[in-house]
């Protein structure tokens, strides 16, 4: 079933090789089902390829949102139409199953459901797919090669849920084909259609500030880095060669233009802050990496350049003003 895949990924992947491609290998939905009463209750959904969202769910009519133009892979719109409308039909039966189970499963109003399926590539030619479940944030149960699995901590919750899913042969079949067929097949598509857009290289822009000092005598140094794609990225603080013990990262965060933003500080006893630089090193850089330093005497005799020079050009044009229209007086 997987040999058609698997030449696809010997034509985006260049050698089998999956570390070429420079972006992400795998691709999950990920469902956030809500529970306030036993009358009402909200499903959303969405899809990832990586960390990169590239569908949501329009809940109110049941259909999928493409938030790219190429979000379909090389799935049909006859293909896609069906996909759209079994997850309809689930998110149907999943409610009303959830609601009518209620006192079985002994939960109690409000509650969230959170369901994550999918597939992902590994190193050669490894597909691996999975569905994780889990309630109030924390893991339910798994499904992994043709097997219902219960968290540990699940108790006779998790038990009582693979046990109604044995018995459901059928809808455990459909998800294992989505799992081992479907979603293996998209995720090669997806990322073929898509090759232009997650492969370019975009480079950062970096910058330094000063937060609030921590403490009297200390300082906290700030280095942005913005604006740069695939999301990989290494920001260092730095004296001489050596990265500075203290450095603290941020999270990763999204920008608008599907762009990524990092910032890394230090917090430095103000005495010892010279000297220091950020060194930002990202694919789209090569072997240029961005080096900012703090309080440069460079970086200072620039800035001083910058004003003292026209200050000078400005003096010297009012001078020769002036001597011309003192010597065109004396003239006259």
């Amino acid at each position: 079933m997987l040999l058609l895949p698997l030449l696809l990924l010997g034509l985006i992947l260049p050698g089998g090789d999956n570390e070429v491609f420079q972006g992400p290998a795998s691709f999950h939905l990920m469902q956030i089902s809500t529970f306030a009463n036993s009358t009402w209750a909200q499903n959303q959904g969405s899809g990832w390829l990586g960390d990169l969202q590239i569908h949501g769910w329009e809940s109110d009519s049941g259909t999928i949102i493409f938030l790219k133009p190429w979000s379909k892979g090389n799935f049909s719109n006859e293909e896609m139409t069906e996909l759209e409308d079994l997850f309809r039909a689930y998110l149907i039966g999943f409610t009303r199953e959830v609601q009518d189970r209620v006192n079985e499963f002994q939960l109690e109003y409000p509650f969230v459901i959170q369901i994550t399926a999918g597939c992902e590539l590994h190193s050669g030619e490894a597909i691996e797919s999975s569905l994780r479940g889990a309630l109030g944030g924390l893991d339910f149960v798994r499904i992994q090669n043709h097997s219902c699995v219960p968290a540990s901590d699940s108790g006779s919750r998790g038990q009582k849920f693979c046990a109604l899913m044995n018995q459901y042969q059928g809808i455990s079949d459909i998800i294992e084909r989505l799992l081992s067929e479907t979603c293996p097949r998209y995720l090669l598509g997806v990322l073929d259609a898509g090759k232009a857009e997650l492969q370019r290289q975009v480079k950062p822009e970096a910058w330094l500030s000063s937060g609030p000092p921590p403490r009297p005598g200390r300082l906290w140094l700030v280095c942005h880095v913005s604006g740069f794609y695939p999301k990989p990225v290494r920001v260092m603080w730095m004296r001489g060669e050596q990265e500075e013990p203290g450095t603290q990262q941020g999270d990763v965060m999204p920008n608008a233009d599907w762009t990524w933003y990092l910032r890394v500080t230090l917090d430095v006893a103000a005495a010892e802050a010279a000297g220091l630089s950020c060194r930002v090193k990202h694919s789209s850089l090569g072997d240029q990496d961005i080096i900012l330093y703090w309080g440069h005497p460079t970086s200072v005799g620039l800035i001083l350049v910058a004003i003292i020079v026209p200050s000078l050009i400005l003096l010297m044009i009012l001078a020769i003003w002036f001597w011309r229209r003192w010597s065109y007086q004396n003239i006259l």
